[in-house]
This record gives C-alpha cells, structure tokens and sequence, in this order.
C-alpha cells in the first residue's frame, strides 16, 4: 500500500520527538508498503527545527512544510497549527495524483487535521484513519482550563466528531476511551488500541555506550559508595510532576541516606527543579542535561530503580501510554510508578511498585519498600518488565496491529 501520514508534529531520529510516525513507517517500510509522512518545520518538543522540503531519513520519506516559529500554547501556535494545515490542504489534489495514497492518516495532536486527511482520502479514494494522541479539545480543557465555549475547544470538538463520524478505523494510543468516543458518535467496531512501545535495534545494534563525562562519573561515585540509585530519564516538564520526587526527596534524606536521586533530561520546568534542589539543599539529588536516546539504555542500567510520576488529573481516566515507560521496562528496571489512571502497565506487568499521585509520602514509602526487597525480587520486576514489553510493545507488533485495524 501507499501509507500518507499526516503529523504536523512527527519528529525522527535526526530530530528529537516524536518518534512514533518515524518508528511505524520504517515498519511498515519493511513489509514493502511506501510511506509518506507530512509533518511542520517547527514543532515544541523536537530537538532540532526540520528545514522545510523533502528529506529521506533512514528510508523513510518526509516532506517538511515550512511553518512560522512559535513558543507556548498561544496565538504563535494557532498560527503555526493554521499555516501547515492550509498549506496541506492546498497541496491535496498534488499529494492524491502525485503519491496516490491508499490509506491517508490523521495523526496530528489536535484533531483539525482531519479535515486536510479527509479531503486528500476523498481525492485519492482511500481509506481515512484518525489516530488519537491526546483526546482534544477535552485535554486543554481538563488539563489548562480552558472554556468548554472557547472558540478553539468548539472547532476541536466539531473537528473530533467529524472524525468518529468519517473515518474509516479510529486508532487510539489510549486504552480506556470507549464509552467517551461512542459519546462523541463513533461506532466502537472502527477502533483499535496501539500503545506506544520499542524499537528493538535500539536496544542492540544502535545502542551506545554512556558517554564519558559528568554524568557516568556521578553514577559511578554512587556506586562507589555503596549507594543505590533512583533514576529519571524524561522531559522535565508540569506534567512529570516532579516537585513530588523532590519533595520526597527531603524526606528520604533521613529514611534512605544511601539513596541517590538522579535525574536526567530537560524541559520547561528543568531550571526551576535545580534551583530547587539548590535552594533546599538536597544534597541526594543531581539533575543532568539530556543525552542522546542511542545511550538510553546503556543510562538505565545505572538505575536500581526507575521513576515515573504524573499528576493527579481526571484525564488519565482514559489511559496513558508513556514512551519512557516502556523504556524502563525493556531496560528491565524495577519501577516506581506514582499515578491514578485508568490503566497501570507496572501493575498489569508486575514489574514495581504503584503508588499515588502527588503524594510525597508515598513515594517515599514506595521507595523504602522496593529498596528492601532482595535483588532477586527486584530482578524479578525487571525481568517480567521486559517481558511485557517483547510481548506486546514492540513496533513491529504494533505497526501489523495499526494495518489490521483497515481490514473490514
């Protein structure tokens, strides 16, 4: 087949996140179909800016459209959100004729982009799927408190339900969103679930070791010194909720004084939490700049234990999928896993601990009692991690499970 997948924010391994669309198209590149991914030139959680026309990464063929740069979620980015949409919906009768696609997806955060898939699948006579992310408009809604009557949720909920409506299959990377869809008018026969999961040579032949230098030193001297390590490796973001591990922090300063708290990554919040840490002399905490995703793995085998926090919010109700998750598990790291959500895969998978949300005292707890266990049990976890995710989370399992969804 000819896959056209349209995602405004799609990143690559030259570029930074998201690493999905790439992960999915070399895939289903493999099994011999040709994929086009349509994605903007800025985008606010890549690494590196894309230079706008057509580039081939890794086989897998891009063509970038050249967007106005923008911070944070105001009018900059409804601007830049406009100006891809408009120019993919101007090039349509080029993308039907010139690339002829059979299946034209949808896979943008916000849902608008839809109506550029729509009109392309129209005019190439293919099959239109709706891939969810994050469930807009009610996202910005629950999560930033924006108006059920702004302008924008209005068009991001007649976008939604135009989907459910007209597309052919609706793929969601979250597992609980059932009855909100069938709410919204979709016939729950068009869904399937695809999780985010691993790409396996990741974890072998494109694997690096941990670079030389501050970090590796620090893990180390932990190490040295007979301390177990506590581990983060992700964005430093609000919805990370990481003040919950600092504050936790302060308090396993006295419980577990052979504990050491690293974090790696970066973010908005990045500055913020090292003043903190500075500030508050947590002298059992370090924060490391972010390394690149090849060393990873080689990172997480410094770790004793891997965290993962959310904040408490309803949305979760509809499920998670968090890449650094799968991460940890493939690692097989014992994780701590503070969240309330409608799905838990450490919990489904046995591998850690779950404990609440923004709660300082149970992470503190959920530490202390993983600390304890013997190495065989936290092994165990780790091992069962793994498992879980060569079962059910690799991409070539995932990206067979995406194309099943098109079959009647």
């Amino acid at each position: 087949m000819k896959i056209l997948l349209i995602n405004h924010y799609a990143g690559s391994p030259q570029h930074g996140m998201e690493f999905r669309p790439f992960y999915l198209a070399r895939e289903w590149r493999r099994m011999g179909h040709q994929v086009l991914i349509l994605g903007s030139s800025q985008s606010h959680v890549r690494a590196k800016e894309a230079q706008p026309g057509v580039q081939i990464i890794e086989g897998v063929n891009y063509c970038w459209y050249e967007t106005p740069a923008y911070q944070g979620n105001g009018l900059g980015r409804l601007r830049n959100i406009w100006s891809f949409c408009r120019q993919v919906w101007r090039d349509a009768d080029v993308l039907a004729r010139d690339f002829a696609p059979d299946v034209v997806i949808a896979s943008s955060t916000y849902p608008m982009d839809v109506w550029v898939a729509r009109r392309i699948a129209k005019m190439a006579r293919a099959k239109l799927v709706y891939e969810v992310h994050d469930l807009w408009p009610l996202s910005p809604i629950e999560l930033s408190g924006m108006s059920p009557y702004h302008p924008f949720a209005l068009l991001c909920q007649k976008a939604e339900n135009e989907a459910y409506r007209d597309a052919d299959a609706v793929v969601s990377m979250l597992p609980k969103v059932h009855d909100h869809m069938a709410a919204h008018g979709l016939d729950l026969a068009k869904l399937t679930i695809v999780p985010n999961g691993i790409t396996l040579d990741e974890w072998t032949s494109a694997a690096e070791p941990l670079a030389e230098g501050a970090l590796l030193s620090h893990l180390r001297e932990q190490r040295a010194q007979g301390r177990r390590v506590l581990g983060y490796a992700g964005s430093h973001g609000l919805p990370n909720a990481l003040d919950v591990l600092l504050d936790a922090a302060k308090r396993l300063h006295t419980s577990a004084p052979q504990l050491a708290i690293v974090l790696v990554g970066g973010g908005h919040e990045k500055t913020r939490l090292a003043e903190r840490v500075k500030a508050e002399g947590l002298s059992n905490v370090a924060l490391f700049e972010p390394i690149p995703k090849k060393q990873i793995p080689s990172l997480l085998q410094h770790f004793d234990i891997a965290y993962i926090g959310w904040q408490r919010t309803p949305i979760y109700r509809f499920g998670i999928a968090p890449n650094k998750l799968m991460d940890y598990m493939m690692a097989g790291r014992p994780v701590l896993h503070s969240v309330e959500a409608g799905n838990d895969p450490v919990a489904e998978a046995g591998a850690g601990l779950t404990v609440a949300p923004e709660d300082a005292a149970a992470v503190e707890a959920g530490v202390l009692s993983l600390a304890a266990q013997p190495a065989e049990a936290l092994k165990a976890m780790g091992e069962r991690g793994r498992a879980f995710v060569l079962a059910q989370h690799t991409y070539p399992i995932l990206a067979q499970r995406f194309l099943k969804a098109l079959e009647p």
